[in-house]
C-alpha cells in the first residue's frame, strides 16, 4: 500500500497551531580549531535551552546518505516532499519568490553576479556580495540592451545583493540544463548543456542561453567588481501537489529572501510580504495567528555566515535568533519545530551532507532530558536519525492530526 495514501486516510484536522522555524544551514561540525564546539554549542541560547528541556530531538538526513542538498531539495524535504521524487530548478523557485508569474513553457534561471579576471576565470562567485542597489543597476543595463533573443523574450529581475533571475519566454523551451557555474573559483564559466541530450526543447534553451552570454558579458565587462555572472537551476516549472491538500493544513510563509518565498509559493503557501528581521517575522506570526494553521518561518543568516566560513558571525546569528524567540512565544504555537534545511559547516564554507539537528516541542512530544539544542545533543534524542521528508508526519502526529492505524 502507498504510504502517502495511508497518511491521507489517517489525516484529520490540526489541534492547534504549528510553527516550523528554519535556521537555514544551522547544522555544523565540531573541529579542533573551534575547540570542538559547533556554532550551536558555542552560542548562548537561553530561550532555545528552555524549549529543549521539554522537547524531543534528533537529526535528519536532508536527501539521502552522503548527498549534499541545495536549498530547494532541503526545504522540499522539510515540507514533506521527497527531493528525489520532486525535482525543482532553483531558477523557478527564485522567479516565483520575486513575484514573477511563470507561464507554461517558461524557463527560469537563478543568477549571481560574479568577478572574472582578464582570462575569464571566476575569482569571486558573489562579486563581493555587491549591494542590492548595484544589482538593480546592472540588471537595468542588461534589460535595456537585451529584450529578445530570436523569438524568445528575455525577462531580467534583480533580487537581493548579488542575486538575480533570468526568465526565457518562448515556444519550444524546457529544462533542465547543466549549470553555467563552476561552483568554485579558479575556473571559467562552463557552457550549459541539456541534461536530456535527446530533448530538442532543451537544446533550443541551451542555444538561447549561450547567445545570452555572448550579448550580456560585454555590457558589464568594465564594471567592478561585478563584471560577469553565473547561472544555475535552469529549468521549467514542474507539476507539484499543494501543501494544503496533501496535509490538511492552511500554510503561510514568513521569509525575507525571495528564493524561500518561491519555494513556499510552489507548494501553495501564502507568501507574507514585509518583515525584514527575525523579530519582525515573529511579530508578523502573532498578527496572523488566527488566519493559518501552519507557519513556515525562515532565517537566512546561519547559512550565509556558514558559507562565508565566519564562525563568530554564525554564532552571533544563532544568538540573534534566540533573542527574538520570546516574541513568538507570546502566542506560543502548539507544535514548535526548530531545525535547518541542511548543514552549512563553517570549516567547509558550503552546504554538506551532515544530518541537521531537529527539535520538536508539543504537549505530547515528551522530554529527552537534554538541557540544550545542539548538534551533539541531538544525537542522543529519541527521534534518532531519520529522513527529512518524514518530519511533516511527526509534526502532524504532535498536532493530533493522525488517527490510529488499524483496529
Amino acid at each position: 500500500m502507498n504510504l502517502d495514501a495511508v497518511y491521507q486516510e489517517l489525516t484529520g484536522k490540526p489541534q492547534g497551531k504549528i510553527a516550523l522555524l528554519v535556521m537555514d544551514g544551522v547544522g555544523d561540525i565540531a573541529v579542533k580549531e573551534n575547540n570542538y564546539l559547533t556554532p550551536l554549542e558555542a552560542a548562548k541560547t537561553p530561550n532555545l535551552d528552555a524549549l529543549a528541556k521539554d522537547s524531543a530531538q534528533g537529526r535528519m538526513i536532508p536527501v539521502a546518505p552522503g548527498i549534499t542538498p541545495g536549498s530547494g531539495p532541503g526545504h522540499l524535504g522539510l515540507f514533506g516532499y521527497d527531493p528525489l521524487e520532486f525535482e525543482v530548478g532553483r531558477g523557478v523557485i527564485e522567479a516565483l519568490g520575486l513575484g514573477i508569474e511563470l507561464k507554461a513553457g517558461d524557463v527560469a534561471a537563478r543568477a549571481n553576479f560574479c568577478t572574472l579576471d582578464e582570462n575569464g576565470i571566476v575569482t569571486d562567485r558573489r562579486a563581493g556580495r555587491i549591494p542590492t542597489e548595484t544589482c538593480e543597476k546592472l540588471c537595468a543595463m542588461l534589460s535595456a540592451k537585451i529584450k529578445k533573443i530570436g523569438d524568445v523574450e528575455v525577462i531580467i529581475q534583480p533580487g537581493k545583493e548579488h542575486r538575480f533571475v533570468v526568465v526565457l519566454r518562448g515556444k519550444g523551451m524546457e529544462g533542465p540544463l547543466t549549470d553555467a557555474d563552476p561552483q568554485k573559483v579558479g575556473f571559467p564559466i562552463p557552457q550549459v548543456e541539456p541534461r536530456d541530450a535527446k530533448s530538442a526543447k532543451a537544446k533550443k534553451t541551451a542555444k538561447v542561453i549561450k547567445e545570452f552570454y555572448k550579448l550580456a558579458l560585454p555590457i558589464i565587462a568594465k564594471e567592478k567588481p561585478a563584471n560577469g555572472f553565473l547561472m544555475r537551476g535552469i529549468a521549467h516549472q514542474p507539476d507539484i501537489p499543494l501543501f494544503e491538500q496533501r496535509y490538511n493544513l492552511k500554510p503561510a510563509c514568513i521569509a525575507v529572501y525571495p528564493m524561500y518565498k518561491g519555494l513556499a509559493q510552489l507548494v501553495g503557501m501564502t507568501k507574507i510580504e514585509g518583515p525584514q528581521t527575525i523579530a519582525e517575522q515573529f511579530a508578523t506570526y502573532k498578527k496572523l495567528y488566527d488566519e493559518y494553521d501552519f507557519f513556515f518561518i525562515h532565517f537566512k543568516y546561519t547559512d550565509k555566515y556558514g558559507e562565508d566560513g565566519n564562525y563568530a558571525a554564525k554564532v552571533k546569528a544563532i544568538e540573534d535568533f534566540d533573542a527574538a524567540l520570546p516574541i513568538l512565544m507570546e502566542k506560543r504555537p502548539d507544535v514548535i519545530v526548530v531545525t535547518g534545511d541542511h548543514s552549512t559547516p563553517t570549516p567547509m564554507k558550503g552546504h554538506s551532507w551532515h544530518p541537521q539537528p531537529v527539535l520538536i516541542h508539543s504537549q505530547f512530544s515528551g522530554s529527552d532530558k537534554l538541557d540544550r539544542f545542539t548538534d551533539t545533543g541531538a544525537n542522543l534524542g529519541s527521534l534518532g536519525v531519520f529522513p527529512a521528508k518524514d518530519l511533516i508526519r511527526y509534526i502532524q502526529a504532535n498536532a493530533g492530526m493522525l488517527e490510529k492505524f488499524g483496529a
